[in-house]
């Protein structure tokens, strides 16, 4: 199973009712503690192709959100959270503040 698809399971296992707004920061910190760039590309891509077609909303829109998040930094307290969701799911993490 390629790092993709695994991270994809360890989303769905960790956020089954899909991944609120609310933790898209702290989730792209929490995978990039572990994924580099260009895995964390491939996974928001994919996660991006499968917001488009189940709500049909529209891919420059998520992108302009996409790229306002990145901006932001994460609460320890939402990193904490998120980790802890991910790591429900199997993601594998020392601990929720560990690089």
């Amino acid at each position: 199973m390629n790092v993709l698809t695994k991270v994809l399971d360890w989303l769905k296992a960790g956020y089954p009712q899909g991944i609120p707004q609310s933790d898209y920061v702290a989730l792209l910190a929490v995978l990039h503690r572990r994924l580099t760039d260009y895995e964390v590309h491939l996974v928001v891509e994919e996660l991006i192709r499968e917001r488009v077609a189940a709500s049909g909303i529209d891919r420059a829109d998520i992108e302009a959100a996409i790229a306002r998040v990145a901006k932001e930094q994460p609460g320890e307290d939402d990193i904490a959270r998120v980790a802890s969701r991910l790591a429900a799911g199997g993601w594998p993490l020392a601990t929720p503040t560990s690089d």
